[in-house]
């Protein structure tokens, strides 16, 4: 027996809307989002959440914003009806977060809703209401704006409702979904209740303090980028590499004010941070673009959480190498910097609590880097600028130079020149591994090895990025045993190997010569340091990533161009080292992440001998 022939039908305009609702409402933290994002589209500077039961039981957002006017009620939760867009222009220009006209008509086909708002002309507001199962609309009390009461969420869809996890784990969903929004709104006030107990309360700010607040760290362990690059402004607040803890569920990417999950966006902090954190240390971080609409495409997800952009590397490049500049302040005592796109450089100055909204066409900052008329190139050519890093200065690296002979313990006890410099002057050495030395606010310990690590590292770094390492040609050539790997690896890598500072040439199938090494390496063992770097080539010469294999073997080579730890410092060449942490890049953390220095100020001081108590 042939199976039935079913007849194409059209589906019920219920059934229409409870599908639509399953791509838009997922629990009730999807319901908080929607809502918050009508609040924020309808200009409002308070917003106020209140749930039961996690939001399964009730979700109720009240806001102080423009209002709807009586006669588009009905329309508020009809299908695909929105005054945001009016055509396709206007949706590849979209700059509004609630634009497709889905969200209320979805909530309302799937749990009870009422709507009650004012505009600032009306004399009283209106309450729309589908409690008695039609739609209703009656006069009622109220200021100026809108609360949404959503109650019984899936109520119609019991199978839907099945899925719902317990309160507690719902209430969760809906507090990230708020700080979501919350986070990236300063300017707005908010607040969220739940079972009548008052969980979040924010007033409006700078951005930096309410980044700090919800991160829950201090603001001086922040580093604020702000820079305009084209038609991309990018705004982060970083948290500094050695304040970073172990988990991900505090890193916030947006895209024109719309919180986001991209992939691209992620892998680039990824890279941002890949050389100062330390083994799987997550940090905390937000990082907000804004960019032109019509280079990126808000519409490729029905709950936009996802983005497309027009030119993705050029987004990349900008990205990494905006926070790497961030992230590359030399060590501080005081507050961190605050970089602006005027420039590099370092300021002391605070943002506004106001965060930039998408930027025109070419715009650019004064004595940031002109963009050209091809805004990718404009893109490339700082992606390209932010690659490498300033040439350091300084000497050979082979022994500590001596650029500061007058600084002596004598003057590290003096209270002025303790104010010259951010890690003071040098005290003593502890066990031949750490420095001691006296700043203003009281001692700083630094390890040694580490500390000269990145600045060997750094320098590294920037030669190789000129064009190649000097090389130091030896008077007479070292024999050095190999294996079979390590002679092919070296006649495989002989033009990078030279281009790193050495020259290698093989005596036979199991021994090689060293005939040069790289100058700034040239005190060390080099049997030792030539191994290693065959080592690391071995492994990561044909890697995909060429610049983290790169950055690798620079590792390995500055580690053995570091001072080594029991070796004995005069107070000058501590002083030196200190003076050379304060002008590096990323000197805060040695090449694996490690902290290269703390500050034990005299409160802490005093705390510890009970001193005042």
């Amino acid at each position: 027996m042939s199976a039935p022939q079913h007849r194409i039908a059209l589906l019920p305009d219920v059934l229409i809307s409870q599908i639509a609702a399953g791509e838009v409402i997922e629990r009730p933290a999807s319901v908080v989002k929607e809502l918050i994002e009508n609040a924020i589209d309808a200009q409002a500077k308070t917003i106020a959440l209140t749930l039961e039961e996690g939001g399964i039981a009730k979700i109720q957002l009240r806001d102080d914003g423009s209002g709807i006017a009586a006669e588009d009620l009905p329309l508020a939760v009809a299908r695909h009806a929105t005054s945001k867009i009016r055509s396709l222009d206007d949706l590849m220009q979209v700059a509004s977060h609630g634009f497709r006209g889905e969200a209320l008509a979805a909530i309302s086909s799937v749990a009870s809703v009422s709507i009650t708002s004012r505009t600032a002309e009306a004399g009283h507001a209106n309450c729309l209401s589908n409690s008695s199962g039609s739609w209703q609309i009656s006069p009622a009390a109220g200021g100026q704006g809108t609360t949404i009461d959503v109650g019984q969420l899936f109520f119609s869809v019991p199978a839907r409702r099945r899925f719902l996890k317990s309160a507690a784990t719902e209430l969760h969903h809906c507090k990230e979904a708020f700080v979501r929004q919350a986070m990236i709104r300063p300017e707005i006030g908010w607040q969220l209740t739940h079972q009548g107990r008052v969980l979040l309360k924010l007033s409006p700010t700078k951005a930096l303090a309410r980044v700090a607040q919800l991160l829950d760290v201090e603001e001086q362990t922040l580093r604020e980028l702000d820079l305009q690059q084209g038609p991309l402004q990018l705004s982060a607040w970083l948290q500094t590499p050695t304040a970073a803890g172990n988990k991900t569920d505090q890193q916030y990417l947006y895209v024109n004010g719309r919180a986001v999950k991209d992939r691209m966006l992620m892998h680039a902090m990824r890279s941002a941070y890949a050389d100062v954190l330390h083994g799987d240390r997550q940090p905390k971080y937000v990082v907000s673009l804004q960019i032109d609409p019509s280079l990126v495409d808000v519409n490729v997800h029905p709950a936009k959480s996802e983005v497309r952009f027009k030119d993705s590397q050029a987004v990349y490049g900008v990205v990494v190498a905006g926070c790497k500049k961030a992230l590359a302040s030399a060590a501080q005592t005081e507050s961190p910097p605050v970089f602006a796109s005027t420039g590099a450089s370092a300021s002391m100055t605070g943002t506004s609590g106001q965060l930039p909204w998408a930027p025109g066409p070419g715009a650019a900052q004064p004595g940031a880097a002109q963009p050209a008329a091809n805004w990718p190139s404009a893109w490339q050519a700082f992606y390209q600028a932010g690659q490498s890093s300033s040439p350091m200065q300084g000497g050979s690296l082979s022994s500590l130079s001596v650029a500061d002979p007058g600084a002596s313990y004598a003057e590290a006890s003096g209270h002025a020149s303790s104010h010259e410099h951010p890690l003071g002057y040098a005290l003593a050495q502890l066990h031949g591994i750490f420095i001691l030395a006296q700043n203003h606010k009281g001692l700083v310990v630094v390890d040694m090895h580490a500390a000269h690590e990145r600045i060997v590292y750094e320098r590294l770094k920037a030669q190789h990025d000129q064009g190649g390492m000097a090389m130091q040609t030896l008077l007479a050539p070292i024999a050095m045993a190999a294996s079979p790997l390590e002679v092919e690896t070296a006649h495989q890598h002989q033009g990078l190997l030279e281009q790193l500072g050495f020259s290698l040439s093989s005596l036979s199938e199991t021994s090689l010569a060293i005939r040069g090494v790289p100058v700034m390496l040239s005190g060390g063992d080099a049997v030792s340091l030539i191994r290693d770097t065959l080592s690391e080539l071995a492994q990561h010469g044909q890697a995909h990533n060429l610049e983290e294999a790169r950055n690798q073997l620079l590792g390995t080579m500055a580690c053995h161009g570091a001072v080594r730890a029991n070796r004995a410092l005069t107070i000058p060449e501590m002083n030196q080292l200190l003076r050379d942490m304060e002008s590096t890049e990323r000197a805060d953390q040695c090449n694996h992440g490690r902290p290269t220095w703390v500050q034990l100020d005299l409160a802490m001081l005093d705390r510890l001998f009970m001193r005042g108590q």
